[in-house]
């Protein structure tokens, strides 16, 4: 799973987001390394939801503006535990080799 996919993902883990929310919850969770344009966030939506691990939760008018909101869903969900579950693995992995060659810090 690519980084964005798996930060929008974690940001709609919790509760449903319109895009903006999503850019700048994707922005907090990567310490700000990620940042979403909006071609690219509406492209990842779609994509998402067409592989059925998100989906519009409602839709408001906000100024005229449709915004939409998303949520995860089970399938999006156990998409996302999955990668935790291996980033976990190969975080511990690249640990515990690190740990033999310098003793528990890099050089």
């Amino acid at each position: 799973m690519q980084e964005p996919t798996f930060l929008i993902l974690a940001s709609v883990a919790d509760q449903p987001l319109h895009g903006y929310a999503i850019v700048r919850a994707v922005a907090e969770l990567s310490g700000g390394d990620v940042k979403l344009r909006a071609g690219t966030l509406y492209g990842a939506l779609e994509r998402l939801a067409e592989q059925g691990l998100i989906e519009v939760d409602r839709e408001e008018a906000v100024d005229g503006r449709l915004r939409r909101y998303y949520r995860i869903t089970s399938s999006g969900a156990r998409s996302l535990e999955t990668e935790i579950a291996r980033l976990r693995r190969n975080a511990s992995a690249a640990e515990s080799r690190l740990r033999l060659s310098f003793g528990g810090g890099a050089a």
